[in-house]
């Protein structure tokens, strides 16, 4: 009963001037649930599992559509970003995670006085 095929969990994915943003749908998920981890120092990895509800035999389904098991989604972030300084919260079943992005270096520009 349910499918307990890895879950296909929807991420969006926005760019702001100072951030790279993520957000992913978990509902019923509970933040312990859920784990956020960086692997070798650019790719961020969202990976979770959702339990099978249990099986009571006073009990009988008629329609099992949710999804259950395992899911996982990696990104490879690009190198702007700040894997030092990434950030995670859940609200009403969706994981925000937000990597903040180095300050783009402004290139120093000299005059050279030509002679002659």
């Amino acid at each position: 009963r349910g499918t307990s095929a890895l879950m296909n969990t929807r991420v969006d994915w926005k760019e702001t001037p100072e951030a790279h943003v993520m957000k992913a749908d978990l509902p019923g998920l509970k933040k312990e649930e859920v784990k956020v981890e960086i692997e070798d120092g650019k790719v961020l990895q969202i990976s979770g599992e959702r339990s099978v509800e249990k099986e009571n035999k006073n009990e009988t389904w008629h329609r099992i559509e949710r999804s259950c098991g395992k899911f996982q989604r990696r990104f490879r972030l690009p190198e702007d970003a700040k894997m030092e300084e990434i950030r995670a919260s859940m609200e009403n079943g969706v994981l925000t995670v937000t990597v903040p992005k180095a300050e783009e270096k402004k290139t120093d520009v000299k005059s050279v006085e030509i002679s002659g």
